[in-house]
């Protein structure tokens, strides 16, 4: 029975007083408490009933040791995290999962950049959350061993090469980014590239780097090749292609670690009377929306970021609840070829995109 809107809430002193015994008796009786005997019980049971007594959450979590909470933790600012297409799927997928499980999501990040131990601090120290999923930590992040060895159960989303007990579930960044760079190679003719990274102390910048160096040391046009790091914004790519300057004609495709980069790419390039693909061929990664929406549409790899948060969320239910599963799981990429790397013509649609699998995910 739930209580009408506006009523005051029942509590065990209702209770208590409706049977005949104290509120911690009653207590006792609702948590099944061995102390308090069976016709007691039932008496308490059929009061809360009969007065529509809801429990609280907080006194469930204080009986039971739990918090009812999992957290989702980003050491970065929250201006970033909400800012940032990844980000917003990432909650999508953890919190759809949360609200299936009827528990809270706690969004934990920093107050700013210099304070890179607030997210986590707060979830270890605060015993706020019963488990947390870890995305974008940096590869020097001392805090995440930290975390990893404070026994709170944790899901990390990414490629974490460092942690061999950690779990986690991602792509394989360093095949997908040879593969987009080999089609402009290959398919395209393209042999003097510039890869615009990812931050090189993030996994992913650095897979994502490495990956387009396999492509071009393997074809034989690495000399031809410059590799310029940047911070995933779109301003940083205006800036490459700015601090490039004339050196720009030196060549003739960019490889984006992300849609945003190659966009900020994409309109500096034709700000300069540069015409893509014609001249420059340019691909991104991630596929969050933006490459769907610009002229020329972009050439891209499909990271499905709502259903690794999906996955990490819900392997973190099973760690809670002691089942076995994957430690490390891998998810299947796509490349999406569209116009900006000159597979599809300037009237292509949407519809008229090509899906390429890149590899089949893999558990272990």
């Amino acid at each position: 029975m739930s209580q009408p809107p506006g009523t005051r809430r029942v509590t065990l002193r209702d209770i208590a007083d409706k049977v005949g015994i104290t509120p911690s008796a009653v207590s006792m009786a609702l948590a099944g408490k061995p102390r308090i005997g069976d016709e007691t019980r039932k008496a308490v049971l059929d009061a809360a009933q009969e007065l529509g007594y809801v429990p609280s959450s907080a006194a469930r979590a204080l009986r039971s040791q739990h918090a009812g909470t999992i957290a989702l933790i980003v050491p970065t600012t929250a201006t970033h995290v909400f800012g940032h297409s990844y980000f917003m799927l990432v909650l999508e997928g953890t919190s759809s999962v949360a609200n299936e499980k009827d528990v809270q999501l706690l969004i934990s990040t920093n107050p700013d950049n210099e304070h890179g131990l607030a997210a986590y601090e707060r979830v270890m120290r605060s015993n706020s959350a019963d488990g947390a999923i870890l995305t974008s930590a940096a590869i020097d992040d001392p805090t995440v061993e930290r975390l990893i060895a404070s026994g709170l159960p944790v899901v990390m989303i990414g490629n974490f090469p460092y942690l061999p007990t950690a779990v986690t579930v991602g792509i394989d960044d360093r095949a997908a980014s040879r593969a987009i760079t080999e089609h402009l190679i290959t398919v395209h003719g393209r042999r003097r590239l510039v890869h615009l990274s990812g931050p090189l102390d993030h996994q992913t910048g650095a897979d994502r780097r490495d990956g387009f160096l396999d492509a071009v040391r393997a074809h034989g046009v690495e000399g031809a090749a410059l590799v310029v790091e940047g911070d995933l914004s779109e301003q940083s790519g205006v800036s490459a292609i700015r601090e490039l300057a004339d050196g720009i004609s030196r060549f003739d495709g960019v490889v984006a670690a992300n849609d945003d980069m190659a966009f900020g790419a994409l309109t500096t390039l034709r700000s300069a009377r540069i015409d893509v693909p014609g001249t420059m061929a340019i691909v991104g990664f991630d596929d969050f929306g933006l490459a769907r929406v610009t002229t020329p549409s972009i050439t891209t790899v499909r990271v499905p970021a709502q259903r690794l948060a999906r996955l990490a969320s819900e392997r973190l239910f099973q760690i809670m609840a002691g089942v076995d599963g994957w430690q490390r799981h891998e998810v299947a990429v796509d490349l999406v070829l569209r116009q900006s790397c000159g597979c599809a013509g300037p009237d292509a649609t949407e519809d008229d995109a090509v899906l390429v699998p890149v590899a089949s995910g893999a558990s272990a």
